[in-house]
């Protein structure tokens, strides 16, 4: 079946020409048969190629075709599959069906239908292409496409000003990171003359540490940029502009978790470089608690979960610096259920109440929306880190790893275990402001509060199941399970991981885990005294620590900052580039141009009325002198003779007055 793997991304690209040629003038409001369809038959391959993966073995590298040759550079399409790669097609292809699913309720009616599943199936081509990739440069086509996709997805609404700008934004913001992970890849073909990754992993051992540490800072930047990290995480709160499912493809199973993806594959390349370990664990690390201390504060329910997101991929980062590659793909797995959970949750509370997404317009929706609150409170459980749900594994062994691997430190886990806390809090500060407590709906939407349509809740419902027992695969040895997650992955991910044995110890593991989850009951409990047992408390802690708050409320004013000191003097040099051409550049161009025309003008006049005038003068003297000649010419006789007479006598005259 491994040979097929061709047919994962294939599909959704027939789907995306079909509806991008027929879907507005034949399909209309059948778009969703070929672009739902298109992705169901992907996820049917990639199960079966999973399959033979996990527990037939398979997997090696399919080269469909050359695809660069005689150049003195060549290049394949072809796909590398491995355990890795076989991950993150479930995770793409599962997660991306149910969001096209979903997304055929809650774009019912949109002008642009046809357009948004073009789109969806584009984007998940995109995406396969990049995690399939078994080279560098084919890595790069598929990172770019997602990239493009965004762009389209986060300003599909363009007739809204703040969506376009938000599209734009996470289309300039991206080249800045894409930058960074193309100087990578020409250091990695000039030193290895390829951009396939078996034999770049196999020769890594001939690059010393500062070259190691060079490349692998320069695609660090890539990941930075495309995975929404300090300092290039601005435009992904921003992509909320976007339709709900965009939220949820672009959060969970796409675009943000390239960068982890790239980093995990490049595993072997960063285990070379202890320095470039150091930087992503703490660039990962200080982006989880940046992240989540903003999204304490947050009033509108999608902002909430796009702060999460950029917190829970530093969490990923965190593990990737130091060393637990493998830990990083699992958390990245868990999330994908429930932060898809969570925004395709957050779409059926703003479809329910009419386009609405501040919270404080909001309260005491669970007996309207019943199905929609128990799996969100499910989802919710899970990213806080309360067991047995997924993200409580996945989290769990993060925190193990920055505390016993020889890359991590007591720091890193307190940064990871106080990101946990506050994670806790804002999740179920949005749930009780949203579902308990005392409705706060405007009188007009109240009574149009409804639940979702089935085509919206199933895959609500099969999300929730994911986020309880997705994790039950990494369940750990401290807890008598077998963590089947980390040694699938071991079989790719192994390689410096853990270059000397990291600190073990069971009872030591469980100790951290009752911590963590302490800290995160803790959070849950801070939420309800607040928000339920005492709602005025929020008001008079922000009276009484106006400064914090407003910093938090404000995101500590990044998006400000970056205004005033980056794109306002961009700005400004653009305005001054464009008088330097304006009327220096120009200026000497038109300038030049009014001397020449002015020079020929004068000369025209000076041809006409000196030169000419001369010729004509000349011409005109002949003439009249002809014509008083040709008036002697009489044909008379006796005129010529009296002619001849008169000139005999003026010769006699002048012989006798001056000879």
């Amino acid at each position: 079946m491994v040979d097929y793997v061709w047919l994962i991304p294939f599909f959704p690209a027939v789907g995306f020409v079909i509806n991008g040629l027929l879907g507005r003038k034949y399909i209309k409001d059948r778009s969703h048969y070929p672009g739902v369809i298109s992705v169901g038959l992907s996820l049917l391959v990639a199960i079966l190629v999973f399959w033979e993966v996990a527990f037939g073995r398979g997997g090696g590298d399919v080269v469909l075709y050359q695809w660069i040759i005689g150049t003195g550079l060549e290049a394949n399409v072809g796909f590398l599959i491995d355990p890795l790669s076989a991950v993150m097609i479930m995770v793409v292809c599962g997660v991306g069906f149910l969001i096209h699913v979903y997304s055929i309720g809650y774009m019912h009616g949109d002008g642009g239908y046809y357009r948004f599943f073009a789109y969806l199936n584009l984007f998940m081509f995109s995406m396969l292409i990049l995690v399939l990739a078994d080279n560098y440069l084919l890595m790069f086509v598929g990172w770019e496409g997602v990239g493009l996709c965004s762009y389209l997805l986060i300003g599909f609404w363009f007739q809204k000003k703040s969506a376009a700008d938000a599209g734009k934004k996470a289309f300039v913001v991206n080249r800045i990171g894409d930058a960074g992970f193309l100087l990578g890849l020409f250091l990695i073909y000039s030193l290895f003359g390829t951009f396939n990754f078996i034999p770049v992993f196999e020769n890594a051992h001939i690059l010393t540490a500062a070259t190691a540490t060079i490349i692998t800072l320069c695609l660090f930047v890539g990941a930075v940029g495309k995975s929404a990290q300090i300092p290039l995480y601005v435009w992904l709160p921003d992509a909320m502009e976007g339709p709900t499912p965009v939220s949820a493809l672009i959060h969970a199973a796409t675009m943000v978790t390239a960068g982890v993806y790239m980093v995990a594959r490049s595993h072997v390349l960063y285990s070379l470089s202890p320095y470039s370990m150091a930087v992503v664990a703490l660039v990962g690390a200080f982006t989880a608690i940046f992240s989540a201390s903003i999204g304490l504060t947050q009033n509108d329910i999608k902002r909430v979960l796009a702060y999460s997101t950029v917190s829970q991929l530093g969490y990923m980062f965190l593990a990737c610096g130091v060393g637990a590659f493998g830990a990083a793909i699992f958390h990245l797995m868990t999330h994908a259920f429930f932060k898809a959970l969570l925004f395709l949750g957050s779409g059926s509370v703003i479809h329910a109440l009419q386009g609405e997404q501040d919270m404080r317009k909001m309260g005491a929706l669970k007996p309207h929306t019943p199905r929609t609150y128990w799996t969100f409170l499910i989802a919710s459980l899970a990213i806080a880190g309360i067991p047995p749900f997924a993200g409580f594994f996945s989290k769990d062994e993060i925190l193990w790893q920055a505390f016993s691997s020889p890359h991590g430190s007591l720091w890193l886990w307190l940064m990871g275990v106080a990101a946990a806390g506050m994670t806790a809090f804002y999740m179920f500060r949005l749930i009780f402001l949203t579902f308990h407590g005392s409705s706060r709906v405007e009188p007009e939407v109240a009574h149009h509060i409804h639940e979702s349509p089935n085509n919206m809740t199933i895959p609500l419902i099969i999300l929730a199941f994911l986020s309880v027992v997705g994790g039950w695969v990494g369940i750990p040895e401290a807890l008598g399970g077998s963590n089947q997650i980390h040694h699938f992955l071991a079989r790719v991910l192994e390689h410096g991981a853990h270059p000397d044995p990291p600190i073990h110890s069971t009872s030591l593991e469980f100790l951290l885990m009752l911590i963590s989850i302490l800290v995160a009951a803790t959070g849950i409990f801070l939420a309800y005294h607040m928000y339920i047992r005492r709602p005025e408390l929020p008001a008079r802690l922000a009276g009484r620590f106006p400064g914090i708050y407003q910093a938090l409320l404000n995101k500590y004013w990044v998006d400000e900052l970056y205004q005033y000191f980056v794109v306002n003097p961009i700005k400004r040099g653009m305005r001054f580039l464009w008088d330097l051409d304006n009327y220096i550049v120009d200026g000497a161009v038109n300038g030049t141009g009014f001397i020449t025309v002015l020079n020929s003008r004068l000369s025209g006049i000076f041809d006409l009325y000196t030169v000419d005038g001369a010729v004509n003068s000349m011409s005109t003297l002949f003439n009249n002198g002809a014509r008083g000649f040709r008036r002697l010419h009489t044909g008379l006789v006796h005129n010529y003779a009296l002619a001849m007479v008169f000139g005999i006598f003026i010769f006699v005259s002048l012989y006798l007055f001056f000879i």
